[in-house]
């Protein structure tokens, strides 16, 4: 049995997200303790015991200290399956979330996977559902993982009631040096419920921003009447990303130039994925043996899936600072 310390590092979700995954792939027994020790609420909440539910149903995995505020799970895996399934999180519990805890293991599946997901898409301290097919699919697609991720209804903090479909086929990983790329930048900016110039004041805020900077960029715009009340703004150019998510006393001026801001930021730096996409790619780079990339900052997000994914995997990252910039491989 592998045992991980839940409160090693950013001590959150992503050390159970990551865990649970690789346990699944390898079949190997993992006990995670201390789950989220230092956070002001210890233990599992609603989101991850969905997660590890799911992950559990693909695998068949027995689960013991599967329930609120549990500090401690045991988790059993055996061979994994592809299912079509149903899965409703909750209010406006993360769908991107959720998504990377089954992505990685329904890639080692026999049969496709397919979800239909009831949950956020676009609530913050997550990665928008555009994000993830935008920038997060798009990197992962260059690793050999073939998946479709479909949008139904967007869900916004607190009532949640999105939608999202998505397809996920056996695939072989294979390693890939990530280059820094020269796209142009595109962007959806959406708002529901809302007048409909909150989402053309996101986006012209980007615009002008990008603008004064000498950058272009298409920006899409999005309004509909959904089940929640929400607005948001996702940017990407090749594997740089950035999102931002409005909220009550935020005009939404200041919603698109938030977004264009952090995405000029990681542009600037030359970096060849952001700082999010980072610590997503790490669990894939285990799995594949190979592959590198840099990045403008060392997250702790990024430093704890690196710990956990060599503690499961048995691989050993590489980190260098070349150029103002983290370099991150593994051999």
């Amino acid at each position: 049995m592998i045992e991980i310390d839940g409160s090693y590092g950013e001590g959150g979700g992503q050390i159970l997200r990551t865990a649970v995954a690789l346990s699944s792939i390898i079949r190997e027994d993992v006990m995670i303790k201390n789950i989220r020790r230092n956070r002001p609420k210890e233990g599992l909440k609603p989101q991850h015991l969905k997660s590890i539910e799911t992950a559990s149903m693909i695998c068949h995995a027995d689960v013991k200290g599967l329930y609120p505020g549990s500090t401690e799970i045991h988790y059993s895996p055996l061979e994994i399956w592809g299912i079509d399934l149903n899965i409703i999180i909750g209010t406006a519990g993360s769908i991107p979330l959720l998504m990377q805890t089954i992505m990685p293991i329904a890639a080692f599946s026999l049969e496709k996977t397919k979800l239909r997901i009831t949950g956020g898409t676009d609530i913050a301290w997550s990665p928008s559902i555009d994000y993830m097919r935008n920038v997060t699919l798009e990197a992962l697609s260059k690793m050999g993982y073939k998946a479709n991720i479909r949008l139904i209804e967007r869900g916004y903090y607190p009532k949640g009631g999105g939608i999202v479909e998505i397809e996920i086929e056996p695939s072989i990983l294979k390693g890939f040096d990530f280059k820094t790329g020269k796209s142009g930048i595109s962007g959806i900016s959406h708002c529901s419920n809302l007048p409909e110039h909150v989402a053309k004041q996101q986006a012209d805020s980007a615009i002008t921003f990008l603008e004064e900077n000498e950058i272009k960029a298409h920006i899409d715009i999005e309004n509909k009447n959904f089940f929640s009340t929400g607005s948001g703004i996702t940017l990407w150019s090749d594997l740089i990303g950035s999102t931002s998510i409005g909220k009550r006393g935020f005009p939404a001026e200041n919603v698109g130039s938030k977004a264009a801001r952090v995405l000029l930021d990681e542009l600037q730096s030359q970096g060849s994925v952001d700082i999010h996409l980072s610590d997503q790619l790490i669990p894939y780079m285990g799995l594949a043996g190979k592959g590198s990339f840099t990045t403008r900052e060392l997250t702790q997000h990024c430093l704890t899936n690196i710990h956990v994914t060599g503690q499961i995997l048995d691989v050993q990252f590489s980190i260098n600072k070349i150029n103002g910039l983290y370099e991150i491989s593994v051999e």
